[in-house]
């Protein structure tokens, strides 16, 4: 197979407006929600994860919030292990709960709240929904797509772009996650 060489330096454009498009959020550097407002949700998104646990799932919570008035539209933990599903992460099961409780797969108004950085699949489900943004506790160096190892939520190549607000009670994200991964080694 031949390998082609990337003709556009893409990471030069990350966060600036694309030519012949319109203007997306994630070219003002704004975060999607107040820090208190996130604060408050991620404990939501904690809570979550904690239910997690109940069936020996990886302990990652989302939450799906309006973002004009802050209400709850669908909050889910990891059910990947319960549901023997591999797409069962936390972020697509709310975003399924989130669409259909405002019968639109449209959520441009809405922000995704989750307690670890999303991964590929969550990261460009969220693009394809069109979030309005995505707040996020802990980062994830193996496999985080939304500033780790990618950055889909800003890449100028797709159709939207996501903003992001990161490190939202990042040490209690990790905690928790470190507790659970403590715990099967041992």
């Amino acid at each position: 197979m031949r390998e082609r060489p990337n003709r556009h330096a893409w990471k030069a454009c990350v966060g600036q407006l694309t030519v012949g498009s319109n203007p997306t959020p994630s070219a003002v550097t704004e975060p999607p929600l107040d820090p208190s407002v996130a604060d408050t949700l991620m404990g939501v998104a904690l809570d979550e994860a904690r239910a997690a646990l109940d069936h020996d799932d990886v302990p990652i919570g989302a939450v799906v919030v309006r973002i004009s008035d802050g209400v709850v539209l669908a909050r889910r933990h990891n059910e990947r292990e319960a549901a023997a599903d591999p797409t069962a992460h936390a972020e697509l099961l709310a975003l399924r709960d989130a669409a259909h409780a405002v019968d639109s797969w449209r959520l441009d108004g809405c922000a995704l709240v989750v307690t670890l950085e999303p991964c590929p699949m969550c990261a460009g489900a969220a693009v394809a929904a069109r979030l309005g943004g995505i707040v996020f506790g802990a980062p994830d160096p193996k496999d985080g797509a939304c500033g780790s190892l990618y950055n889909l939520a800003a890449d100028p190549r797709l159709n939207h772009e996501v903003p992001l607000q990161d490190g939202v009670r990042a040490d209690d994200a990790s905690a928790l996650l470190r507790a659970f991964f403590a715990a099967r080694r041992s």
